[in-house]
């Protein structure tokens, strides 16, 4: 019974990684800026891999793979982010066309929404 309930758990994560990355696929295409583009496939990468990483770990039972596994989980959780992160201040910096597409603020915009006036 344990075994069979295993397998189904296992078997859901890996489906919900394989719906995330098809939903993250469809993102990348959909969406026409760059910065909308990556936050669909920053975001589709850290939850697939993640469920679908899970899912095997699940299905391999404890053995030293289901470590191996857990620290590329890990390692994709903190990098992921990071360096889509950075990407995206590149863009930031780099485009001279950033109002065209999204709303820029200054500093002082800044603190006034987020309750930081002086």
């Amino acid at each position: 019974m344990f075994e069979w309930i295993r397998f189904i758990l296992g078997t859901g994560l890996l489906c919900i990684g394989v719906a995330t990355f098809i939903l993250e696929v469809f993102g990348v295409f959909k969406f026409r800026y760059v910065l909308n583009r990556m936050h669909a496939a920053a975001m589709g990468d850290t939850m697939g891999i993640g469920a679908s990483l899970a899912g095997l770990m699940i299905l391999f039972g404890f053995q030293f793979v289901t470590l191996k596994l857990a620290l590329v989980l890990i390692f994709l959780w903190c990098a992921s982010p990071v360096s889509s992160h950075l990407i995206s201040r590149l863009e930031y910096i780099t485009n001279e066309k950033l109002e065209k597409y999204c709303e820029v603020r200054s500093e002082d915009q800044n603190r006034r929404i987020s309750g930081q006036e002086d």
